[in-house]
């Protein structure tokens, strides 16, 4: 992100996150939750972005904090790629967020049968992308998009 403040307290909210995670003592919890609840503040005050829907983000989450990791699956035929009509009107490759029970190669399977309701075998890695490196608006955590090569086997695009 290239906004300085927006990234401190992304950063803040990170080391509190941790200092909950890993610390022992009950005064410091107390300190890292107190944190928690500031960084959220400020990011609310900063975006513009209700306290709930800031706190919802920001204190939804427990360990260690580390990027979202997202699969999207690349699909050729006969020069084309398959591409999925999203709800906020924009096309992107099939996919979403990893489930926490499924392999990669999974979660883009299920991904595909669920938004074209084709069949497909996932083959192999052939991208990883940092979101925040090329996106914008950017995430105030990472994003890795993991781009899988596929190929249908039951249905037709």
């Amino acid at each position: 992100m290239d906004d300085k403040l927006v990234n401190w307290i992304a950063e803040l909210q990170s080391i509190a996150q941790a200092g909950l995670t890993y610390g022992k003592d009950i005064y410091d919890h107390e300190r890292y939750q107190r944190i928690r609840e500031i960084t959220a503040e400020m990011m609310a005050a900063k975006t513009g972005l209700s306290l709930e829907k800031v706190t919802d983000l920001f204190c939804g989450e427990t360990g260690y904090q580390t990027p979202k990791v997202d699969t999207r699956a690349a699909i050729f035929k006969d020069n084309k790629i398959l591409l999925v009509h999203e709800s906020d009107g924009t096309w992107s490759l099939p996919g979403g967020w990893v489930e926490f029970n499924l392999s990669i190669k999974e979660n883009t399977v299920k991904e595909i049968r669920e938004e074209t309701g084709l069949e497909a075998t996932a083959e192999k890695i052939i991208a990883i992308h940092d979101r925040n490196k090329h996106n914008v608006p950017e995430y105030v955590y990472g994003v890795c998009k993991i781009f899988v090569l596929c190929r249908v086997h039951g249905g037709e695009f």
